[in-house]
């Protein structure tokens, strides 16, 4: 049977599913820590509606609990959200006869939780004359969850003493390896976490952060470049065989 639209929305939305439970827990404990960590309640929803990070919003209310400067913040998570070029490299085949609205609201869109989702639907082949739709519906599914969790932790935050104090942060690590695992299929995502992972270690006493930030930039430049000359060694193949 042909699949439709509102057919590859569903798949979409219950390919997210088991994010959305993982996830949960992550958007409440910002919106619980944000006020304690220096950011008004009402900028942690404006944050999880627009900015839509939630590793990179996380690292922002770090580094403002920290003190550090704002050009050091938005420097750091916008490296963070680089990896997402990754991602974005495997799909622009897919996407690229695709409206400017279609590829613009994607981008919006791409996260590790949505990624992931992708790769358990069609594995590394995206080439579904509908493939946009099943994304649509695994990006609003999971947007709309951190928001709504996000909120929740705020209005419950508020009424807990010393919630930062409890540690809740770590969870999140947990569940980075849970969604970055299953991704390690190809040498640039190895090289990407093995060059992040070793760097990270190196720099950790840098201070506000700025080995994470420096980490971020070097691994995501390592296995971009990877990438790329797996692609350009293919292409020279398929040449020379023509």
């Amino acid at each position: 049977m042909q699949e439709t639209r509102k057919k590859l929305f569903v798949s979409g939305v219950a390919h997210t599913i088991p994010l959305l439970i993982s996830s949960a827990p992550f958007g409440f404990i910002f919106g619980a820590l944000a006020e304690p960590s220096g950011l008004s309640s009402t900028a942690a929803i404006a944050m999880s509606i627009i900015v839509y990070a939630g590793s990179s919003q996380f690292i922002a209310l770090g580094l403002l609990a920290a003190g550090a400067p704002l050009i050091v913040i938005v420097l750091t998570t916008l490296i963070v959200n680089l990896r997402h070029l990754l991602y974005a490299a495997s799909l622009k085949e897919t996407i690229k006869n695709l409206s400017i609205t279609w590829r613009s609201l994607m981008a919006f869109g791409l996260t590790d939780e949505t990624y992931a989702a992708l790769l358990s639907r069609f594995g590394q082949d995206f080439n579904h004359p509908l493939f946009q739709w099943f994304y649509l519906g695994s990006w609003l599914a999971m947007h709309l969850n951190w928001i709504a969790w996000t909120i929740v932790g705020v209005v419950i935050g508020q009424q807990i003493n010393n919630i930062e104090q409890w540690g809740l942060d770590f969870a999140i690590v947990v569940t980075f390896i849970g969604i970055v695992m299953p991704m390690l299929r190809s040498k640039p995502f190895w090289l990407t976490a093995v060059t992040a992972a070793g760097l990270s270690l190196a720099t950790v006493h840098w201070p506000y952060s700025l080995g994470l930030l420096f980490s971020a930039i070097a691994s995501i430049a390592m296995g971009f470049a990877w990438h790329t000359l797996e692609n350009k060694i293919s292409a020279s193949k398929s040449e020379a065989n023509e």
